[in-house]
């Protein structure tokens, strides 16, 4: 035992820049809750009452198609009186305004306007009744958009005054690496300007953003050139599959190509605090669509919850119902067996089923993240569990609000 002492310190010497690296590379889960959507909304048509009114359409759809909705939530009346609940309290969890896409090409002095009363706009909101989340998509940084991004994002903060928590820069089109630094050192110039902590996220809606033309992954590349201050990925269900050649009939966030992305998404991030968004549907729950949409969007968002995507994209506030109630029943569905689950591996009993502590971790998260979006209650977790919540956080790993990780 005489060599145990010197051999390990010769280990930690030799591993120490490794230790380092991965460390700085993956720091784990960032602290917070993740929003489970996030809400496109066209810059010209963002006012401060937007989140009311949207919350108002959301709530008048559900009044008016009640029926039509139990039937396509399989007459769940507990399932319906909680999206109820939460479009009437909390409609909009992530807003973006959007400059880019659903803005469209406009004047320079009309987008300018646009910039500077959006920013108004959302300082007044954010002294009345805001949601957890807001942003705005600027344009891409490439050559022909990257001068007008950035003065519609310089005229936007400007107007709002400060940079508020919760606020996030959505950065579209990503076809370089470069450009997610370029966009690092924005927010770095940004900063020193106005004050307040810029962060972004990216969006992964072209084939440059995912393979580089030297055959590399250039996501894991792009977290670094972020200077941690990327927040998520967000997939781009239709620039993406037009530009893999797919014809528009069949661009669909549960295309082949789209689970291919997601996945080389999913496997970048891991680890690296950076979250993951679904991207959107475009066959919007409208007119005699209603329920086909809505049907649609269900199926959707369960099946992006299944494969570890927690958050995607709506563009209509008839989404919103369908958005909370396939997140709901998602999480109240998988909870008694991961209560279970949990109860038995922390009590040590005799299972059929043998958890690991990684596994016993997802379960945690599972767990957590229900607790988070508001489908699970605390006080039937702890029932059900056996575990404080403060415990469950820490067996999930994710540092809550105003932690580190």
């Amino acid at each position: 035992m005489d060599l145990l002492g010197p051999l390990t310190a010769e280990l930690d010497e030799l591993l120490a820049d490794a230790d380092a690296a991965l460390a700085r590379h993956y720091p784990g889960e960032r602290a917070g809750r993740q929003p489970v959507h996030t809400l496109y909304l066209p810059a010209d048509r963002f006012q401060a009452g937007s989140v009311a009114d949207l919350g108002a359409q959301a709530s008048q759809v559900l009044a008016e198609h009640e029926q039509d909705f139990l039937t396509v939530i399989d007459g769940d009346e507990d399932l319906l009186a909680r999206v109820r609940a939460k479009i009437e309290t909390e409609p909009i969890e992530d807003l973006r305004i959007d400059f880019e896409d659903g803005y469209g090409t406009r004047p320079d002095e009309e987008e300018d306007a646009a910039a500077q009363a959006g920013g108004r706009a959302l300082a007044t909101l954010l002294g009345q009744d805001p949601p957890p989340f807001t942003g705005i998509r600027i344009r891409s940084f490439e050559p022909e958009s990257r001068a007008r991004g950035v003065r519609t994002l310089l005229l936007f903060l400007e107007a709002l005054g400060q940079v508020p928590d919760g606020f996030v820069v959505t950065l579209p089109k990503v076809t370089a690496i470069e450009q997610v630094a370029g966009l690092a050192h924005a927010c770095q110039r940004l900063e020193a300007h106005l004050g307040g902590r810029l962060q972004f996220e990216v969006q992964v809606e072209t084939p440059q953003s995912v393979l580089g033309a030297d055959g590399r992954v250039l996501l894991a590349p792009i977290v670094t050139a972020a200077e941690g201050r990327l927040t998520g990925f967000h997939y781009g269900t239709y620039d993406y599959s037009a530009a893999c050649g797919i014809a528009a009939g069949q661009q669909s966030l549960d295309h082949p190509a789209a689970d291919h992305a997601k996945a080389v998404m999913q496997v970048a991030a891991a680890g690296t605090g950076v979250r993951l968004s679904d991207g959107s549907t475009n066959r919007l729950p409208v007119g005699d669509h209603l329920v086909p949409g809505w049907q649609e969007h269900l199926r959707l968002i369960r099946r992006s919850l299944e494969r570890g995507f927690y958050q995607g994209w709506d563009l209509h506030p008839a989404q919103l119902p369908t958005r909370y109630a396939a997140t709901y029943r998602f999480f109240r569905d998988g909870f008694p067996a991961a209560a279970q689950r949990l109860h038995t591996y922390v009590s040590r009993q005799e299972s059929a089923i043998l958890d690991e502590p990684a596994t016993a971790r997802a379960l945690s998260d599972f767990v957590a993240r229900g607790l988070d979006c508001g489908a699970l209650e605390e006080s039937e977790v702890v029932t059900a569990t056996g575990l404080q919540i403060g415990t469950l956080w820490a067996m999930a790993r994710r540092p809550r609000e105003g932690e580190r990780a």
